[in-house]
């Protein structure tokens, strides 16, 4: 790999996103914009880098040109605008050159990245364009690797995309970091989006790969934006931990044909120490602000399993409690299904079946393919084989992901269990 190549993949890494943030900011929160100059600053990146030597300064260099080609793009325009005058002025007064210093000031560079966040998280978007917004806009995924991510054309993605940066501008959405009284209503937004990311990564809606890699990659470096930038944010830190000891073990969760190994099964030497430690600190940093909430929780839950150094050691009447908290919090399916399985652990699958009876009963859950793979995995536990037979059924016939439909047929077959 060539010198240049090395620099652009590593500015791409490290600047895109307090570059469009800083960008956004100067040009009043019109976040379309910054995206697409900054984006043409990296393909004149890819042009003049290997021709005339990588900049002393690539991210100097790079908001020079992305202020440029903004510039240009709004001299096209038929008015003069208060953007246009900020960045003339900038480009006048600032001059910043290949060889300039980077901005010393981080903070503000920290404040506009997390209006960035709260911008492209903003309730007024729909929740796709939100989970769009923030792969392309923060986490600078191109639109094709976007499309791939979310299972949707890349034509379609690019409307998408198209519609919910118009959407910003002409309702004006402000480009701020909100108020005291809406933050914590925000942020949590803005971690759910994170999470929604994330578990998209960890287990496949659909493909051939149980694990999208890319996505798990991409969340955790988001949370660790925003912890970085809401230091003292209990839900934020917990999201992290959570991310951090959940990832940790990635590399244990299938077998060399990319089949699933259930949680009792996995090689526990296979899981990331490292990651465990990190999991672990920032989970009592999040503790110890006294303040709980459901990415704590489920943190927690991740701490015990990754703490037992095999399966019997799991202290599942803890994890059952947990869960419990956690439905208290935020009452889901998902959630329930979850206390389910750990009941069943802890005190025994007729008690774990009886959680799910309620479930059972909800029509809208009867094409809601986990309450089926439990409930399979439970019956087989208490022995009714005939009642597994036919909840393993119909998980598979509504599995999309053809490695987690693979490891359901092969639990069929043989009419066992396993997480």
């Amino acid at each position: 790999m060539s010198e240049a190549t090395e620099a652009l993949e590593r500015a791409y890494r490290d600047e895109w996103t307090t570059l469009v943030a800083v960008l956004a900011g100067q040009l009043g929160g019109d976040v379309g914009l910054a995206e697409e100059t900054v984006a043409d600053a990296f393909a004149a990146a890819v042009v003049e880098w290997p021709a005339r030597g990588v900049p002393a300064r690539p991210g100097a260099w790079l908001t020079t040109v992305a202020r440029r080609r903004a510039i240009d793009r709004l001299r096209r325009e038929a008015t003069r605008s208060a953007a246009l005058d900020r960045l003339e002025t900038l480009m006048r007064d600032d001059d910043t050159t290949a060889d300039a210093p980077e901005p010393p000031d981080r903070s503000g560079i920290d404040d506009d990245r997390l209006r960035l966040l709260f911008t492209c998280c903003h309730p007024a978007l729909a929740l796709e364009a939100r989970v769009a917004l923030t792969l392309r806009v923060v986490a600078g995924l191109e639109v094709a690797g976007v499309a791939r991510a979310l299972l949707t054309a890349e034509t379609t993605m690019y409307q998408r995309l198209g519609r919910a940066k118009k959407k910003i501008k002409a309702a004006r959405i402000p480009y701020r970091v909100p108020a005291a009284p809406e933050l914590s209503d925000r942020v949590h937004g803005v971690l759910h989006v994170i999470h929604l990311v994330y578990n998209e990564g960890h287990v496949a809606s659909a493909g051939d790969d149980l694990v999208r890699v890319d996505l798990c990659r991409e969340a955790l470096r988001l949370g660790r934006l925003v912890a970085e930038l809401l230091r003292d944010d209990a839900e934020a830190l917990g999201l992290l931990a959570f991310l951090l000891l959940t990832d940790a073990r990635r590399a244990a969760r299938t077998d060399a044909e990319g089949v699933p190994v259930s949680l009792e099964d996995q090689d526990r030497g296979r899981w990331d120490a490292e990651l465990i430690a990190e999991g672990t600190e920032v989970l009592g940093r999040a503790l110890g602000h006294r303040s709980p909430g459901q990415f704590q929780v489920q943190a927690a839950i991740a701490a015990l399993h990754a703490e037992a150094p095999h399966w019997d050691a799991t202290d599942w009447p803890q994890i059952a409690a947990l869960y419990g908290e956690l439905a208290r919090l935020v009452p889901s399916p998902v959630v329930t299904i979850n206390r389910a399985a750990a009941v069943a652990m802890a005190d025994g699958p007729h008690v774990g079946l009886a959680v799910l009876d309620g479930l059972v009963v909800d029509d809208r859950l009867e094409r809601y393919q986990p309450l089926h793979a439990t409930r399979a995995e439970l019956l087989a536990r208490a022995g009714d084989h005939d009642g597994a037979a036919a909840a393993y059924r119909r998980a598979i016939e509504l599995t999309e992901n053809a490695a987690e439909r693979t490891a359901l047929e092969a639990r069929s077959r043989r009419g066992g269990t396993g997480r």
